[in-house]
């Protein structure tokens, strides 16, 4: 019988307090130093998803750890995605595929036990396949109006019988005493558990830290186990939107290449546009209300849970108004799925799936109508693009409830093998949408693309780049080598390998 894996928890005094990227940086570790290792996040809430090889939607962050360790993303990594619809509304997604919409408290009284189930069998089937689980807890273990039925940290922690290490952000300030007051409102049992903490997010003369250090395991008795400095500037893929902070609402005037991002209340799936952060060029900035926008050499239009609802908002903040004016005067638009929907003559809802509007218009740039249906379409793809005289292979995901047809005879986007075309282009190439996630990750069809974009400005165009997808790996052993630094590995085997209930 093949030994059970060894088991380790990360949980955060709070949100943001660094949980997914210790994690990522601990299966790649992991995966480093030769163990099968795979990452676990029982129940996950975020609007930025990530596509399973089957064609399956999980947590992106479950999707990115996997990749740190070298081992294909499955559903049974986050067996329950949640995804926020509305208010106090989510779609509640299990193994992948969305089985209904919930408020909370639905969820809380109706689906616990079932969930609970599909989780333990999915957790037992990880720890009888791999060597090491990395298990990212959510928010914090020590909400207390929530505990009796919690399905995310020391519930977990204690059916996985797994040690856990408490983060803590000291870049938010406060981090002792949000480490000292999350350890006093656990139980006994659940203190006993937490085998140490780590601050993260350190900047400064590490010195001047060092008595509060000593303090904390004096009153608490937890060892600190690492003080993680600041890393600038990491390439790795976020699901929380609290990552979108990283990027202004000004123009960078040194960076010749101007990408401004519509930033609706609803946007997901926002990574597809982290590839231009390693392009030198380029600056990306955030748009979230009329007079930001101006004259930019490109709009993105990103992917929305809620397209009708994402669309009435930028209708309602006037920013709809300024695209449509940008573009008369030579800005090129770009829309991925619900922006997609978004650029189009109407986009219609006639069940009320998302909405209590049955169709709105759309902004009329491409000549297109999408009616929102209950399918759920999840799958990889790749096909095709034919822009600026050259042909190019593209791979994307598509995670989608609606279909979108051509109202006239414009050209599809991208030409799918064996399948229906992808997307809409207009006769100029220059505004265009898709329904492809990831679409910018493709460095040959980003080059092409972004090399038009200098051209029309007069830049001379900038070849040989870089791939992407090899600059993320060398992001995850860059990530990986901080930790090793802050972080005494070997005595974090100890500690994994010694735990007992």
């Amino acid at each position: 019988m093949k030994n059970r894996a060894k088991p380790i928890m990360i949980q955060g005094t709070h949100s943001d307090a660094g949980k997914s990227i210790f994690v990522t940086a601990l299966c790649r570790i992991f995966y480093q130093d030769g163990y099968l290792t795979a990452p676990f996040k029982s129940q996950n809430m975020a609007l930025n998803s990530y596509i399973t090889l089957e064609g399956k939607e999980i947590g992106r962050a479950q999707g990115i750890q996997a990749e740190a360790a070298n081992v294909n993303a499955t559903t049974v990594m986050n067996p329950i995605l949640i995804k926020p619809t509305g208010e106090y509304q989510s779609q509640i997604v299990v193994h992948g595929v969305p089985i209904d919409n919930m408020k909370a408290q639905e969820y809380r009284e109706g689906y616990y036990e079932r969930a609970k189930s599909i989780i333990k069998t999915s957790l037992d089937q990880l720890l009888t396949t791999y060597e090491r689980i990395v298990i990212e807890g959510a928010g914090s273990p020590a909400e207390i109006n929530l505990n009796d039925r919690e399905l995310v940290n020391m519930s977990i922690a204690k059916m996985a019988d797994a040690p856990v290490i408490l983060v803590g952000d000291i870049d938010k300030g406060g981090v002792f005493a949000s480490l000292v007051g999350t350890l006093q409102l656990l139980t006994k049992e659940e203190q006993e558990r937490v085998v140490g903490v780590v601050i993260n997010k350190f900047r400064g003369d590490i010195s001047l830290l060092e008595p509060g250090l000593k303090w904390f395991e004096e009153y608490t008795g937890k060892p600190v186990l690492g003080v993680i400095p600041y890393i600038p500037e990491l390439l790795i893929d976020s699901e929380d939107s609290l990552s979108l902070q990283k990027y202004t609402s000004k123009q960078n005037e040194h960076k010749d290449l101007d990408i401004a991002v519509i930033q609706y209340s609803r946007i997901s799936n926002f990574t597809d546009i982290d590839p231009f952060e390693f392009e030198p060029d380029c600056h990306v900035r955030l748009v979230t209300r009329a007079g930001q926008l101006g004259q930019p050499d490109l709009i993105i239009l990103p992917g929305s849970k809620n397209t009708i609802e994402d669309l009435l908002y930028i209708k309602n903040k006037g920013i709809v108004q300024e695209i449509v004016a940008a573009f008369q005067k030579g800005s090129v638009i770009f829309g991925v799925c619900g922006g997609y929907q978004m650029l189009g003559e109407e986009v219609s809802d006639p069940e009320q799936i998302e909405s209590t509007h049955k169709a709105i218009k759309g902004l009329g740039l491409l000549p297109i109508k999408t009616i929102l249906k209950r399918t759920k379409t999840t799958t990889r793809s790749n096909g095709y693009i034919h822009f600026c005289s050259e042909h190019v292979f593209v791979e994307g995901y598509e995670i989608h409830m609606g279909e979108t047809r051509r109202t006239s005879n414009s050209s599809s986007f991208i030409h799918v093998a064996h399948e229906k075309d992808d997307g809409t282009i207009n006769e100029n190439e220059t505004c265009m949408g898709t329904y492809f996630h990831g679409i910018f990750h493709n460095d040959q069809f980003r080059n092409v693309f972004l090399n038009q974009l200098r051209q029309r400005k007069g830049l001379a165009s900038i070849n040989d780049r870089n791939s992407f997808v090899d600059k993320k790996h060398s992001e995850y052993d860059r990530l990986a080598g901080y930790i090793r630094q802050s972080v005494d590995i070997n005595n974090l085997y100890r500690i994994i390998d010694n735990f007992s209930d």
